[in-house]
């Protein structure tokens, strides 16, 4: 599979549930990048502290250095003209505008590749995702293994109550689910199951 348009420019979405490797893939990417001495930078948005404040780190701890952006313009801002790979992580934290972010870079000439979750504690489409994927010259969806029965996993259940969309956490907060065994009514008090 080439990863290259006409003009250079490309936009790779790479999306599933948490603990499905989105960001270890993503790192795997921008470091064959770098083996073939292409110029990145790699971003995230300023929400996501948990491993570290200026590294994305996937959870089985591959870690790569990172920029943090409050907002997804910021990237335009910070991105060095000579930069050829752009990656952003944890893409779903971000508005409407990283869509626009991203073709802008993609117009550019510039391969980027965004990572993030393709829906929500709901099983709902996870904005601005969506866009990403309708726009995106590649896709990659990544399956987790499910932590009730090993079967493939492609829900993030909240192990916690709350009702709050974004609720940045890891393990101990989450776990992959399968259909099956994926219940949003653990997370929202008075919600009844779908």
């Amino acid at each position: 599979m080439s990863f290259v348009s006409m003009n250079g420019g490309c936009i790779e979405v790479i999306v599933g549930s948490m603990f499905s490797g989105k960001s270890e893939e993503l790192i795997r990417r921008m470091r064959r990048a770098e083996i073939a001495r292409q110029r990145v930078q790699v971003f995230k948005p300023l929400i996501d502290k948990r491993y570290s404040e200026d590294h994305i780190v996937s959870h089985s701890d591959l870690r790569m250095k990172s920029e943090t952006v409050e907002k997804a313009d910021e990237i335009l801002e910070k991105v060095d003209p000579r930069t050829e790979v752009v990656g952003i992580d944890e893409a779903q934290f971000f508005d409407a505008t990283i869509v626009a972010v991203c073709n802008r870079l993609a117009d550019m000439g510039k391969r980027v590749i965004v990572a993030g979750l393709d829906k929500d504690y709901l099983g709902k489409p996870f904005e601005p995702m969506p866009e990403l994927l309708a726009i995106a010259e590649y896709i990659t969806k990544s399956m987790a293994i499910c932590v009730i029965c090993g079967a493939p996993a492609n829900y993030t259940q909240r192990l916690v109550q709350n009702e709050e969309r974004v609720l940045v956490g890891a393990s101990g907060v989450y776990e992959a689910r399968c259909r099956r065994h994926f219940d949003p009514t653990l997370s929202v008090p008075g919600l009844s199951k779908r």
